[in-house]
């Protein structure tokens, strides 16, 4: 398989449990710091949420009320928007930083579809189901100062995707996009209709199936509370 192939895997990225003094959670530990590894790594569908953690082997998930599960399984952040925060933040930014499980090259991560499928290497099938909504563990990993709001509104979030084939992955793995859905939620709308506009969580309900049930009782309560601005 060649390096150079339009659409691939950088690098997979695991992350160990480490105390730190910038999450509430118990122990004080975090698995944001991931580092990459050579692979191959088992990709599998880890079990509802707050109960399964990361769905890749090896990698630490230390908070189970907000990140894991089938829903949260991977998270994926591209190489090109690294290296635009590389420019805006005039710092290196290594692969696995964001804590990101899969780096990803040639992937328009911020335009991919909620139910997107995407093939990766021989076997391993995972569809794109939110993006990642940051929180203050991820500034105090990072150390920049309002980190969470020029993250948010910077609209880069990267992709959190659900496994629907298990298998292996490695760096430099293939990725193919086997199906797009037939509607526009992106993962920058779904991202900013939950962050940043509101007015955009009814649109999000096209996507359907494909996305999580806490984001449909999100837009349920919305709607039931601003339902007739919409005509609903």
């Amino acid at each position: 398989m060649s390096p150079l192939a339009p659409l691939h895997v950088i690098s997979v990225n695991l992350g160990r449990a480490t105390v730190v003094d910038y999450t509430d959670t118990e122990g004080g530990l975090t698995g944001i710091g991931k580092r990459p590894v050579p692979g191959p790594v088992r990709v599998f569908a880890p079990g509802p949420k707050g109960v399964g953690a990361s769905g890749l082997e090896g990698d630490a998930v230390c908070d189970l009320r907000h990140h894991g599960g089938d829903h949260q399984a991977v998270y994926a952040y591209a190489r090109e928007d690294l290296d635009w925060w590389e420019g805006e933040l005039d710092r290196e930014m290594p692969a696995g930083l964001f804590g990101e499980n899969l780096t990803t090259s040639g992937i328009d991560l911020t335009g991919a579809l909620l139910g997107e499928r995407w093939r990766v290497g021989a076997g391993l099938v995972l569809e794109v189901a939110s993006a990642r909504i940051p929180c203050r563990t991820f500034q105090g990993a990072l150390g920049e100062k309002a980190w969470v709001k020029r993250y948010t509104q910077a609209a880069r979030p990267g992709a959190y995707l659900r496994v629907i084939q298990e298998g292996p992955v490695s760096p430099g793995d293939t990725v193919e996009v086997i199906h797009r859905p037939d509607h526009d939620v992106t993962v920058e709308l779904w991202f900013r209709a939950f962050t940043t506009d509101r007015s955009l969580l009814p649109r999000t309900l096209a996507a359907g199936g494909a996305m999580e049930p806490q984001g449909h009782e999100t837009v349920r309560a919305y709607m039931e509370k601003y339902g007739k601005q919409y005509g609903k």
